[in-house]
């Protein structure tokens, strides 16, 4: 090879070692969760967090005649919103059907999902949805709300009937995969919409109702004649319910994160929406109460590992209370639904939620 050749090749090598130095570059850049491209910081730039949300079931999202959406749900994009923003109101609520969630997530029409989503491995898949889901918000199963006097007690009761149920979401899998695992033959009425469902139960389309048990008992309080509809006992699967980002997107998948896990944490350490600030103030006060101090944010500087402000904690649990005031809120016995909290108890108190040290 003569000298002019080998002159080329180590000029075409020095341009693709450029060219691909530059590549890295910017793929470092648009890198979910890394730098100036990540979805937490275009959320902090917006000053507004825009939060999927289901707004048809009483106590999870549910639009009020004063045109203000609560529940169990909406509280979790509030919380949120005044943790990455600072207040619980710089947050937008988008109604979306069960059909369209995953595609207004992975659009970016969405930052979060906040609408009664059970977690599950296909969604959570790179082959599948590539959600990445945050912390259970609510542990729930599948149940059949039914008239009392249908005679059905039972799913064997079900054969040859109708039941009305939502399309293109797990729970008409696991009808499926329940009553044909028991040879019970049925006719499943499909709808798009939850209040569909409810409907088509009330005009007589079908002789049982399911859902999520927390959807049925929602369906139920707002029945005219709810005391004339029963749910049944059988469970048929598990629905842990859970807020969802889009895969990738890691800053913004650990701040949503630790932001439930503090809604928990504040409840087993007794911090309530009355007590923070002077909660606050005794951990800005006491220098031995490390443990206080760092989940309040005066030391630590874990709000920053998260690419927020220190303060978080303190920003969210003054917005919405911890987890057991959320629930209390909108499922427990002042409101309309009235769920029993049951698995939905912090760990010490024979529940399943339990948040990892904020160390």
């Amino acid at each position: 090879m003569d000298l002019m050749a080998q002159w080329h090749i180590r000029q075409m090598i020095a341009q693709l070692t450029s060219i691909i130095a530059l590549l890295l570059l910017l793929m470092a850049c648009a890198e979910p969760g890394g730098g100036s491209g990540s979805r937490l910081d275009a959320i902090r730039r917006r000053g507004e967090l825009q939060c999927g949300i289901s707004g048809k079931i009483p106590g999870f999202s549910f639009l009020r005649t004063d045109g203000r959406y609560t529940g169990l749900d909406v509280d979790i994009c509030r919380a949120l919103a005044a943790a990455f923003i600072g207040s619980a109101e710089a947050v937008s609520l988008r109604q979306l059907t069960a059909a369209e969630r995953f595609t207004a997530l992975q659009t970016g029409e969405i930052d979060i999902l906040s609408r009664n989503t059970t977690a599950n491995l296909s969604r959570d898949a790179t082959g599948g949805n590539g959600l990445s889901f945050a912390p259970v918000v609510f542990h729930d199963g599948q149940g059949l709300l039914v008239k009392r006097g249908s005679g059905i007690r039972q799913l064997e009761d079900l054969q040859g009937r109708s039941i009305c149920v939502g399309s293109g979401t797990t729970t008409e899998q696991n009808l499926n995969d329940v009553l044909q695992s028991r040879g019970i033959v049925y006719k499943p009425v499909k709808y798009q919409d939850v209040n569909q469902v409810l409907a088509g139960y009330q005009r007589g389309r079908c002789a049982a109702i399911t859902s999520d048990r927390s959807q049925l008992a929602a369906a139920k309080s707002a029945l005219p004649d709810k005391d004339e509809h029963i749910i049944l006992n059988e469970v048929m699967s598990k629905e842990p319910l859970a807020p969802a980002t889009v895969g990738g997107e890691q800053h913004l998948a650990d701040a949503t994160r630790w932001v439930i896990h503090a809604l928990i944490a504040a409840e087993e350490m007794g911090i309530t929406q009355g007590t923070i600030e002077k909660k606050l103030e005794e951990a800005k006060q006491d220098v031995r109460q490390t443990r206080l101090r760092r989940f309040l944010g005066v030391e630590g500087g874990l709000g920053k590992k998260l690419g927020l402000p220190d303060n978080f904690v303190v920003q969210a649990i003054l917005a919405t209370g911890n987890y057991g005031e959320i629930y209390e809120r909108n499922l427990g016995a002042g409101s309309n639904v009235q769920i029993p909290r049951g698995p939905n108890h912090i760990y010490r108190n024979g529940g399943l939620l339990i948040a990892p040290p904020f160390s």
